[in-house]
């Protein structure tokens, strides 16, 4: 069996493990919204439509914040069209999934379910067909207390207490020619930064993303960045980054170090950003708000798109994920908590059915897939400090990615418990035996070991009539000696390690 090494001390501190890293997205795309999170008269669902189900399980899941209305939705937007009674809202073509809008669903509703479901409401604004005054406009209406026209509709609509929204994106993949309203960095740079100011003359208090490359293979990557960061660093708090991890092409081994492009990624856009703040002398580190990142199997999009006219809510990307995305999932979400010193938001799209840890039927029930387990038991459980771990262990080598380690890891202590969390995977084809030197934090015991293993069953999915097949399992106990532990990971696995002061 082969072995790695891995030594955790809390004198090598990262951050905080921030709770908005434990982010979602709730975009007006496919059944996410229309069948997801809201559904008249489904037999859970409240007089407003909220499917009780799905906001059961998104407490389950632990979800922190919600980002909303998308995606490359929110670029064709019109914020005031999703307000007031339902029978008045008009019905719009949406460009960016080629569906019909009823905007039965919106604002209200969002901020209605998001305080239903204990999240943090994230807000996007739409730069792509609008400008300062539209994004001043929805943040009078959601923040203002009241005696102005926007403000009082507000009231007027049932909300007499602002929304009080912190966190807002300034549009949408702009760099994108997808994008309704696609800009070069300059253009959408300048009006970034113009909005920006204004917005924070309404509200100080409010925390801004600036829109960052769609995805790292963009032949603008990083140029991009830095123009745009050029017009905003002094008014944003946040670059974003967006990524997806397609396993379509059968290539397990790369796919499973998908972690090692997100990690290089994010060291990319931080010295990007440093480089800014550097040439115009800038004190504050800019943070990066990593607002779109999965596992999504995207060659099966434009065939969905391709075939169909303009409808309501279509079922779109609902991929069934298995149980190697779930480890990927898992290994995706280390890496964040690896740059809990510089990612300070996170956002897994989506939140319901378009790639997304929760399925449900419309009229049916609702089930966890299984990439919902790993982003579950991780928002649980990091809570604390993130602890540097340099793991010493086997590679292998991969064609996306050259070669690779076959161990992941990082450590969280949360000091007023005194408890350890070491996340783990095995990327590897065989099980590994990992030793860990716990000498730094003494009088700790071995708690328990869940593991999520797709070494026997790598292509298993959860679905409707078997909602359980891919689910963590708890292993024996690791069992401390000396402050040395020794557990074994299995093949293509996700583990959480948790260890506790002894008494405690």
């Amino acid at each position: 069996m082969r072995t790695a090494q891995l030594t955790i001390d809390p004198a090598f501190a990262v951050g905080p493990a921030d709770r908005r890293l434990f982010g979602s997205f709730v975009e007006h795309m496919g059944r996410c919204v229309y069948g997801g999170v809201y559904e008249p008269g489904h037999p859970t669902a409240d007089a407003r439509g909220l499917r009780g189900d799905v906001l059961e399980l998104t407490r389950e899941l632990g979800v922190s914040v919600v980002r909303y209305p998308g995606g490359n939705f929110v670029s064709g937007y019109r914020w005031e069209d999703g307000v007031g009674p339902v029978g008045d809202r008009p019905r719009r073509l949406d460009l960016a999934w080629k569906t019909v809008e009823t905007n039965a669903f919106g604002l209200d509703e969002f901020m209605t379910w998001a305080a239903e479901a204990g999240v943090e409401p994230m807000m996007a604004v739409n730069l792509g067909t609008r400008g300062v005054q539209e994004a001043c406009d929805l943040l009078e209406y959601t923040n203002h207390p009241g005696g102005t026209q926007l403000s009082d509709l507000r009231r007027k609509h049932g909300a007499e207490e602002p929304y009080g929204v912190r966190l807002w994106c300034l549009g949408n993949e702009l760099d994108g020619p997808w994008q309704v309203g696609h800009k070069t960095a300059d253009e959408y740079g300048r009006l970034a930064a113009e909005t920006a100011r204004a917005m924070k003359m309404i509200d100080p208090s409010i925390s801004l993303v600036a829109c960052g490359s769609s995805n790292r293979t963009m032949s603008t990557f990083a140029s991009w960045e830095a123009t745009v960061l050029e017009h905003t660093y002094e008014h944003v708090d946040y670059i974003s980054a967006h990524t997806y991890y397609d396993p379509s092409d059968g290539d397990r081994a790369s796919i499973l170090a998908s972690a090692v492009d997100m990690d290089n990624f994010i060291r990319d856009v931080v010295a990007t950003a440093d480089h800014v703040a550097a040439k115009q002398r800038h004190r504050r580190k800019l943070k990066i708000s990593f607002d779109e990142w999965n596992v999504w199997y995207q060659s099966r999009l434009q065939a969905d798109l391709d075939r169909r006219g303009w409808v309501e809510a279509p079922a779109l990307i609902e991929d069934d994920f298995t149980a190697v995305d779930a480890v990927v999932v898992g290994d995706l979400l280390i890496t964040l908590l690896r740059h809990a010193d510089r990612v300070g938001v996170a956002c897994q799209a989506q939140l319901a059915n378009v790639i997304a840890p929760i399925r449900t039927r419309t009229g049916g029930p609702a089930w966890r897939q299984s990439i919902f387990h790993p982003f579950a038991l991780t928002a649980r459980h990091a809570r604390g400090t993130v602890l540097r771990t340099e793991p010493v262990g086997p590679t292998y080598e991969t064609k996306r990615y050259g070669e690779v380690p076959v161990l992941d890891t990082v450590a969280v202590h949360d000091e007023e418990t005194g408890e350890l969390t070491v996340f783990a995977v095995n990327r590897g084809n065989t099980d590994l035996e990992l030793h860990l030197d716990l000498r730094g934090l003494a009088g700790l015991s071995g708690q328990s070991h869940l593991c999520l293993a797709a070494g026997d069953d790598p292509t298993a999915t959860n679905t409707e009539a078997e909602p359980d097949r891919v689910t963590p399992r708890q292993l024996p106990d690791p069992t401390t000696d000396g402050g040395r532990c020794s557990v074994r990971l299995p093949a293509v696995s996700w583990n959480v390690l948790r260890f506790s002061p002894t008494g405690g």
